[in-house]
């Protein structure tokens, strides 16, 4: 049989099996979920008969198409965002970096509004994170107490652009280079969005030094696992690749040998003259590829990208005008200046004073299947984690956070994913209105 033949009953099973059925009044409303057709399945399919499991030509494909689509040289893909953020980080430990590089003890600025995989890399490698408080109604960084937060130790700062609100970007940048600080930037909700950089807009990722993706399903793309970590600078590219495939010297690919043509004549540390360069390893690093079938479906996923990052940005705006009439007991999400966002979620915030509990809101909703969402740790100290840390010698605190509890405390959001039609959100309106008017009248 003909692969052709093979990808063509792909095809047809996709259109008989996978086609999403309607939505009607009573279904679940997740938060998130993969949109796809039959090109994801028979990328996967292909990738399967060529039985090339480990990165191959898909991989090639995915890292050129995202590097295109953000407008950067060096892309590395990694089988997910929590791996990417950990390589960000990683990287930046390097001696290759000489007197840059974090060492055991030194400081990187994040948030404590976080998911966990932002804030571990940075325990992980030995360094210590500095917590700032956020900002609402933009739920990123207080860029008012980055000053505060400095030590003689800082390294980096990292953080995310917060449920796809990009962070005050020029403010951090000027202040990671006035310090001589790295600037790595948590992309996993925010693939799509773009800054204005004098008087240009660029994608978020691409202005700090590093910047990390994720594909989990629930992200803007899909490749079920996988991630990313982009970068202009040719060293910490090299760096990146190095930790991601087992601390290697030797950039050829799986399958691939002698690219340089010096494969058996150089020197490297004390190893004997000529010793097979396939096997040199520049640093002790981990083994976090993905594959090539994950790499395929991402090559699908990443054709359908500015689509879906325009319809996450029209979920959005649509549920912002119909609860405008609920400012009196929400706070609600506001878009952070020069910048156009690429939504993950949509923030409501509870007010104080109003008598209105988060908790009952959230209960009601998910009574009438809707998927809520925390701000993820909320306050990432207050978790188990850090139970057997110390404040002062194993993470530091440069604020009160009082604005991060606020959030952990009253804070909630919903879906915008690009797989929601306009009788989803209006069900969501809804069921919002309701769980504050106390109607909660059913269909």
């Amino acid at each position: 049989m003909e692969k052709q033949q093979i990808l063509d009953m792909v095809t047809q099973y996709c259109k008989e099996r996978h086609t999403s059925r309607e939505w009607k009044p009573g279904d679940r409303i997740n938060y998130a979920g993969r949109v796809y057709d039959e090109e994801e399945l028979c990328n996967l399919v292909d990738a399967s008969l060529d039985f090339w499991l480990t990165a191959g030509k898909y991989t090639e494909e995915f890292e050129s198409g995202l590097g295109k689509y953000l407008d950067i040289p060096y892309c590395s893909v990694v089988n997910s965002g929590s791996s990417a953020n950990l390589l960000a980080i990683a990287s930046l430990t390097s001696p290759l970096l000489k007197e840059k590089r974090i060492l055991p003890g030194d400081e990187v600025i994040t948030v404590a509004a976080a998911f966990p995989t932002t804030v571990a890399p940075i325990v992980q490698c030995g360094a210590v994170p500095v917590f700032v408080d956020i900002d609402i109604p933009y739920y990123n960084i207080d860029i008012s107490l980055l000053e505060g937060a400095l030590s003689p130790r800082t390294k980096a700062v990292f953080l995310a652009h917060s449920l796809g609100n990009v962070f005050d970007l020029k403010t951090v940048k000027e202040f990671c280079v006035q310090h001589g600080l790295f600037l790595v930037e948590d992309n996993c909700d925010a693939l799509g969005a773009e800054y204005e950089v004098n008087g240009v807009y660029q994608k978020a990722g691409t202005i700090g030094d590093i910047g990390t993706s994720s594909f989990y399903p629930a992200h803007h793309m899909t490749m079920g696992e996988g991630g990313a970590v982009y970068t202009r600078n040719p060293l910490l590219h090299r760096i990146i690749r190095s930790l991601r495939d087992w601390g290697r010297d030797c950039v050829c690919s799986g399958g691939q040998d002698n690219r340089c043509g010096h494969r058996f004549d150089g020197q490297y540390g004390t190893l004997p003259q000529g010793y097979d360069h396939k096997y040199v390893y520049s640093h002790l690093g981990y083994n976090l590829k993905a594959t090539d079938l994950q790499a395929a479906i991402g090559a699908a996923q990443l054709k359908k990208l500015p689509g879906f990052v325009e319809r996450r940005r029209e979920n959005w705006c649509y549920l912002r005008e119909q609860l405008r009439d609920l400012e009196e007991y929400f706070i609600l999400p506001e878009i952070t200046s020069h910048s156009v966002p690429s939504w993950f979620g949509f923030m409501l915030m509870v007010r104080e004073g109003t008598g209105i509990s988060r908790d009952e809101i959230i209960a009601y909703l998910e009574k009438h299947e809707i998927q809520t969402r925390a701000l993820f740790a909320g306050n990432i100290i207050r978790h188990p984690c850090f139970e057997t840390m110390e404040e002062g010698k194993d993470y530091r605190i440069c604020s009160s956070l009082e604005k991060t509890d606020k959030v952990m405390n009253r804070g909630f959001w919903v879906g915008v994913y690009p797989g929601m039609t306009k009788e989803m959100l209006d069900e969501m309106i809804l069921r919002i209105h309701e769980s504050i008017s106390g109607s909660h009248t059913s269909r």
